[in-house]
């Protein structure tokens, strides 16, 4: 008769050699090329499989994994440079200017971050009562350097590079996308960060990809460095995270559903690191 101990070894090895064979069951290859760059085989079974994400019931919002910087509930994951600014509805709105002509000032994240993927949705007040660069006017800040502009795009007259969808200062959207004044938009961006070598130069510059209401209004753009008004912008060495940052300027802008993604480097972006040390 065999023992209880003799009884949990056989259903160990057996556990085992079951293991064994889903292993070699799994769906792929051992016989391929090897691909360019590293380990892996073309259809490699041993390749890991990427992370389960659960994306959100609702288009827009944040998935699994997201840092959710505003849900319409409390402004705790931001640090105001002046006033705060007020929760109303769900809605987070720029404040009006006080008595005293000073605004809220920017805001700014207690959070620090590198590559991100960054879902905003603004709205212009309506009625404009402004026009050009005074029309419902903000900006979303990357690392507090690199500038997106938010503004009333629809039937407002600006320069180019100052609408809706711009790298301000630098390169107009492809399109305009914009909606009406009043109405909810929504920004889908992905920012990468520049690298910097040890001494402080460039080895690569910042890139931005950007869709304004769904539609793709940058496209893998180069940044030229740090945003600055009426000057081209230039590059100057800093660290590998810093806030984001929502502009004051002095325009009533409302804003929901903040989320990011912090992104992990692409592989060109390691390889330029380890050649620049």
């Amino acid at each position: 008769m065999m023992r209880l101990r003799d009884i949990a070894a056989l259903g160990s090895v057996l556990t085992a050699l079951a293991g064994s064979a889903g292993a070699q069951d799994r769906p792929g290859f051992k016989d391929t090329p090897v691909l360019p760059g590293g380990q892996w085989r073309v259809h490699d079974a041993d390749r890991p499989t990427p992370t389960v994400v659960t994306p959100a019931a609702q288009p827009g919002g944040a998935p699994s994994d997201a840092i959710v910087l505003f849900d319409g509930r409390s402004v705790d994951a931001w640090s105001p440079k002046g006033t705060p600014w007020p929760v109303k509805d769900g809605v987070l709105t720029v404040p009006s200017r006080g008595p005293d002509g000073k605004g809220g000032g920017d805001l700014v994240s207690k959070q620090s971050f590198g590559d991100v993927q960054l879902h905003l949705e603004f709205r212009s007040p309506n009625p404009p009562t402004k026009t050009s660069q005074d029309r419902g006017n903000s900006g979303i800040w990357f690392m507090q350097r690199y500038e997106v502009q938010i503004l009333d795009g629809y039937q407002n007259p600006t320069y180019a590079d100052g609408t809706v969808g711009a790298v301000y200062g630098w390169k107009p959207p492809l399109v305009n996308a914009s909606r009406k004044p009043g109405e909810w938009q929504t920004y889908d961006i992905i920012f990468e960060r520049p690298r910097f070598a040890a001494d402080g130069s460039l080895v690569r510059p910042a890139y931005v990809t950007a869709l304004l209401n769904g539609v793709v209004v940058q496209n893998h753009q180069a940044m030229l460095g740090t945003t600055i008004w009426r000057q081209v912008a230039k590059y100057e060495a800093h660290g590998d995270a810093a806030p984001i940052q929502l502009q004051d300027h002095d325009s009533p802008v409302s804003f929901r559903n903040i989320w990011v993604r912090p992104l992990p480097e692409s592989p060109i972006a390691q390889d330029l690191k380890e050649n620049s040390k």
